[in-house]
């Protein structure tokens, strides 16, 4: 005769199963216990050993001394995302991310890479400005994007004029000689490449850089820009005497990658005005 599921000898095997089962269980609980506890020990250890931004920054400023070298820029912006994961809130970093990605958009030969580059900046340039709305790095280096995104792109261009020049507006503002003077000169290189129909004006463009020049007379890329402006206001004297001002100049402690682009700007200019 069948037993019914519940019958005894049935309920005395199913208790021993249980029992069985129950151990086994407790095993595998105890076993995941102490798994999780050496987990939480090794993401402790990883914290506690784990670089703060001071450090992420020494980094990518010394890392920033061999722009030159386009992985350089790419470690930098690396170590300082790193950073930036665990301190979201911090100012310092915020504005080298815009300064980095600005700087690799600006000299990357990859269209991908560039564009990524000019909106991961733009991001870090807001971001920036929000934390500390009256220091100028955010300010310019959120507008230094922005005219990176302008120039790959007819469209960004003529809704970015405005961005541009507010930013820019607010550099001199809050401080009219940083990075030399840098913020007329982006205000003047709007002026000069944007399209009339937005806003352009070489003359503007000229008082800008003008302004500039005297403000940061060492800065080699504004005074390539200023001689670039005269030639297209057609004053190829003028235009000459800047570039042979620049070619008697010697780069600024640090600024070398700088005033050799700026050499091989006016050079090429020079054959223009020939």
């Amino acid at each position: 005769m069948n037993r019914p599921y519940n019958s005894p000898a049935k309920a005395t095997g199913f208790f021993k199963n249980a029992r069985k089962a129950g151990a086994f269980l407790l095993v595998v609980t105890l076993l995941f216990m102490v798994i999780s506890c050496h987990k939480g020990a090794v993401t402790t250890g990883q914290t506690a050993v784990m670089r703060p931004a001071g450090d992420a920054i020494a980094q990518a400023d010394q890392l920033f001394k061999g722009r030159a070298d386009l992985v350089k820029i790419r470690q930098g912006v690396l170590a300082l995302r790193q950073a930036q994961a665990e301190d979201q809130g911090n100012y310092e970093l915020a504005w080298r991310v815009a300064k980095f990605n600005y700087y690799l958009g600006d000299h990357s030969p990859d269209a991908g890479e560039r564009d990524k580059a000019f909106h991961d900046g733009i991001e870090a340039g807001k971001l920036a400005v929000k934390l500390q709305d009256g220091k100028p790095e955010g300010h310019f280096w959120l507008g230094a994007n922005y005219g990176g995104s302008a120039k790959t792109s007819m469209l960004a261009g003529l809704t970015e004029f405005d961005d541009i020049k507010r930013e820019m507006e607010t550099v001199i503002k809050l401080d009219e000689r940083y990075q030399d003077a840098s913020a007329y000169m982006a205000l003047g290189q709007l002026y000069q490449e944007a399209p009339a129909l937005v806003g352009g004006d070489t003359q503007k463009a000229i008082q800008y850089l003008e302004k500039g020049i005297k403000l940061g007379p060492d800065n080699a890329l504004l005074r390539a820009q200023l001689a670039a402006a005269y030639a297209e206001a057609h004053r190829n004297d003028d235009a000459r005497k800047q570039i042979d001002a620049l070619m008697a100049m010697k780069p600024a402690a640090g600024y070398e990658p700088e005033y050799n682009e700026a050499v091989a700007e006016v050079k090429k200019l020079q054959e223009k005005i020939k």
